[in-house]
C-alpha cells in the first residue's frame, strides 16, 4: 500500500511548478484555464472550491493532480494553457523555416511532427524544428510584437488578402464615391480631389482591411560623418555614427494609415514605414551604400 501511494504523489518539483501555476492565475480565469487543460474532470473541477484564498486553492488543485499522476509534461500544458490566454504580455519572435533550393515547400503533417519533435526534443530547440519539420534552416526575422496572431497573419502573409480583393473588384470612381458619401455633407472641403487622392493611395498603400498589430518598429542608422570642412574628431572617426529612431503605439500600422488621411503627413508615406509587413520586419538597419 505504501509503495503504491509513492508511485501516485507527484515529483516535488511538479507539485511546486504547478503550486506557482495555479498563484499566478487570476481567479476570474481559473475555472476557464483548467477546463481548457482538459487534465482534471469536470465533476473534479466542481468540488474545487474557487472562492478561498490562493494558497487553499493551489493545495487542492495539487491533490486533485496527484490522484490522476500528473506529470511534469501535464504541468507544462497547463502552463501553456496559460500563456494562450495571456499571449499579449509576452514579446513574441519570428523564425522562419527554409529548405534547401530547389526543394519543393510541403505542408507536413502536423501530427507526425508533433510525433518526431517530443521524440528529438532533447537535442538543441532549432534542431529539433528542423528535423521534425523537414527542413535544413531556421532563421530569426527582425520581426517581434506581443500579438502572437498578429505576427501569424504577417508570416503567412494573409493581412493582403482582402486588400488584393478589394483592388480588384472596386473601380477608382466607386472609391472616391464611398470617401465622399463618408464625410459629412454639411461641411465643404476646399480641397475635394486632394482627400480623394490621400484616400486612394492610403488604401492602395494599406488595404482596406484592419492591419496586423505591432506595437513598434526600430530603425538603427549607421553612417559616416561628411563634411566639406576638411578633416575634424568626427571626420576622422573610423567607427560610424549610430542613431536609433523608434515608433511606438498600441497599434501602430493603422497609426501609420491614418496620418495622411489626419492631414499629419503627406502620401505616399516612406517605404521604410509601409514596408514593415511585406517585408516581415519591424527592426531595420540602415546604412551607407
Amino acid at each position: 500500500m505504501l509503495a503504491f501511494m509513492r508511485a501516485t504523489e507527484m515529483d516535488e518539483n511538479t507539485a511546486e511548478f504547478l503550486r506557482r501555476l495555479i498563484l499566478k492565475i487570476p481567479l476570474c480565469e481559473m475555472k476557464p484555464i483548467l477546463e481548457a487543460w482538459d487534465f482534471l474532470s469536470e465533476g473534479q473541477l466542481q468540488t474545487v472550491n474557487l472562492k478561498q484564498r490562493k494558497e487553499f486553492l493551489a493545495q487542492e488543485v495539487i491533490l486533485l493532480c496527484e490522484k490522476q499522476c500528473a506529470s511534469l509534461d501535464d504541468v507544462a500544458l497547463l502552463d501553456i494553457m496559460y500563456t494562450q490566454f495571456h499571449r499579449h504580455q509576452k514579446l513574441w519572435t519570428v523564425f522562419q523555416m527554409r529548405k534547401e533550393p530547389g526543394e519543393e515547400i510541403d505542408f507536413f503533417d502536423m501530427e507526425q511532427f508533433q510525433h518526431s519533435f517530443k521524440r528529438i526534443l532533447q537535442r538543441a530547440l532549432k534542431n529539433a524544428l528542423k528535423v521534425a519539420s523537414k527542413h535544413h534552416q531556421i532563421v530569426q526575422l527582425d520581426l517581434r510584437s506581443r500579438h502572437l496572431d498578429s505576427l501569424k497573419t504577417i508570416a503567412f502573409r494573409e493581412y493582403n488578402q482582402t486588400s488584393e480583393n478589394y483592388n480588384s473588384t472596386m473601380s477608382l470612381h466607386e472609391r472616391s464615391l464611398g470617401l465622399e458619401i463618408s464625410l459629412d455633407s454639411r461641411i465643404i472641403h476646399e480641397n475635394k480631389e486632394e482627400k480623394v487622392r490621400i484616400h486612394r493611395v492610403t488604401q492602395e498603400t494599406f488595404g482596406a482591411y484592419p492591419q496586423p498589430q505591432l506595437e513598434f518598429a526600430q530603425y538603427t542608422l549607421e553612417t559616416k560623418f561628411k563634411s566639406d570642412l576638411g578633416r575634424g574628431i568626427l571626420a576622422d572617426r573610423k567607427e560610424p555614427l549610430r542613431c536609433l529612431v523608434k515608433f511606438s503605439s498600441p497599434h501602430l500600422l493603422e497609426a501609420l494609415k491614418s496620418l495622411a488621411p489626419a492631414g499629419i503627413a503627406d502620401v505616399p508615406l516612406s517605404p521604410l514605414l509601409t514596408c514593415i509587413p511585406s517585408k516581415k520586419m519591424n527592426y531595420f538597419k540602415i546604412r551607407d551604400k
